[in-house]
């Protein structure tokens, strides 16, 4: 799957039933701008609030995930956004006429054929992954929850399930999905299921209005009461001779499409709630007993540690090999003693590079930058974190030896602590935005060991020597 940002070519429209609101709900899945994520808007409402796909935004957990923001509510989230998600589309805006996603036949199925008739298309931006840098454990003993994100040698966004129903129906059950692409094949028409025992629990609480037999596998491991029978009959507008032979099995005969159907569902149901962490995952999830609760508590510790990490410096190994050494760095900037000040380059990706000078006292400025105190010139760090991104930058042209950088602009600089002989500098700079028409923009910093030494913006320009 390709790197960049990608969004519908078309829009779609479904419409169908919320399954606990039981209102009619017409969708317009709409294309959207790079950046944008996933958004909902309420058009019934009078201000037409919006409300991003954010674990931030969720309200409630039970029995699906609603989200809240600006005075709108939107329910039953999980499906959509896991079809989304899982067919590769990145932004998409996503009005609604009511408080509900149709629950459909309990599957993303629908969703998926959608996306697929219309059609996807990438965009010019680059998707912006994070990636796991160590394990991360949650767990709920009270609701039997585990769930242990860690990293994936390829990179990849792997799911491993195991669900324990305490039921001869169901038993103990596993699911995995590999890689994000075998969602549309291999997970994305696994049906909601619910137990008839729960099933007359969510009448009772006022829930599911807007149930049906054929929107989810209802499994049945006990004998209906009479009254029972005469509430399901009522809910779902049945005629109660239907019910009387009901036994031990699944209601109306549905034929599982797999084995592990529930299992596979849980998986689903996990791809649309971590959704709501906002950015896409190179790391494998494995998730014991989970539920919609657990999906997103564990979805908030990861945006969690994005934010950590986002602010952590970059991790230097000096024994690690270099993806770029000093003849390397030489054949692509023009700079040289005594002014190239990037020594090797340690990581770079699309978006990011990662670039080292090692500060010794023979650096000529400090003659003069002071002979009894040397310290390293501000503009000279500056001047070290240009270089580091201009390696960035031209990393995105084919033929970088006939480029050149030149700074355009400078904004928020700071300066936190001095620099002097002996300190190894991190530089670690982060486009901002794509690069467009040669100019580019990047967010810019500099590290001595754990300690932020200086800051800035930098504006750049690529040009033809």
């Amino acid at each position: 799957m390709s790197d960049k940002q990608r969004t519908l070519k078309e829009s779609f429209s479904i419409s169908g039933i919320g399954l606990h609101t039981g209102k009619k709900v017409t969708l317009n899945v709409k294309p959207a701008a790079p950046d944008h994520w996933f958004v909902f808007k309420r058009m019934d409402l009078p201000e037409q609030p919006e409300i991003k796909a954010d674990v931030d935004n969720v309200t409630t957990t039970q029995r699906g995930t609603t989200l809240s923001q600006n005075g709108g509510d939107v329910h039953t989230t999980e499906h959509l956004l896991a079809a989304l998600f899982g067919m590769g589309v990145d932004n998409a805006l996503i009005e609604l006429d009511g408080p509900e996603i149709p629950i459909l036949d309990g599957s993303a199925k629908y969703f998926t054929a959608a996306i697929n008739k219309v059609g996807i298309v990438e965009q010019d931006a680059l998707r912006n992954y994070f990636t796991l840098p160590e394990n991360m454990a949650y767990e709920d003993t009270d609701k039997g929850i585990e769930m242990l994100a860690t990293p994936t040698n390829g990179g990849e966004f792997r799911i491993t399930v195991m669900v324990d129903y305490n039921s001869p129906l169901l038993g103990t059950q596993h699911a995995s999905m590999y890689h994000i692409g075998e969602f549309e094949k291999e997970i994305s028409g696994c049906r909601t299921f619910v137990f008839l025992r729960e099933l007359i629990q969510l009448v009772n609480a006022g829930l599911i209005k807007g149930g049906d037999v054929d929107n989810a596998i209802v499994m049945v491991d006990t004998e209906l009461a009479e009254n029972d029978k005469d509430l399901l009959a009522a809910t779902f507008n049945r005629d109660k001779s239907e019910l009387e032979s009901i036994g031990i099995g699944m209601l109306n005969n549905v034929v599982l499409q797999f084995e592990n159907e529930p299992a596979r569902h849980k998986l689903l149901d996990i791809v649309g709630d971590l959704a709501l962490v906002g950015r896409r995952i190179r790391g494998h999830i494995l998730a014991a007993r989970p539920g919609h609760f657990g999906n997103v508590e564990f979805g908030k510790q990861i945006k969690a540690m994005i934010k950590r990490e986002e602010k952590r410096p970059y991790r230097y190994d000096p024994n690690a090999t270099p993806v770029a050494d000093i003849n390397q760095i030489s054949a692509m900037l023009p700079h040289r003693y005594p002014f190239l000040l990037v020594d090797k380059v340690m990581y770079r990706d699309e978006t990011r590079v990662v670039g080292i000078k090692n500060v010794t006292r023979n650096e000529e400025y400090f003659n003069g930058h002071f002979p009894s105190e040397p310290v390293m010139p501000g503009v000279l760090m500056l001047e070290a974190m240009a270089q580091t991104g201009g390696i960035l930058v031209l990393n995105q042209v084919p033929d970088p030896e006939n480029y050149s950088t030149y700074l355009v602009k400078i904004d928020k600089v700071k300066y936190k602590q001095k620099v002097v002989p002996g300190d190894t500098l991190i530089m670690d700079c982060k486009l901002t935005g794509p690069v467009r028409r040669g100019l580019c923009t990047m967010e810019a910093r500099a590290f001595v060991g754990d300690k932020l030494v200086t800051e800035a913006e930098i504006m750049a320009q690529i040009a033809k020597k």
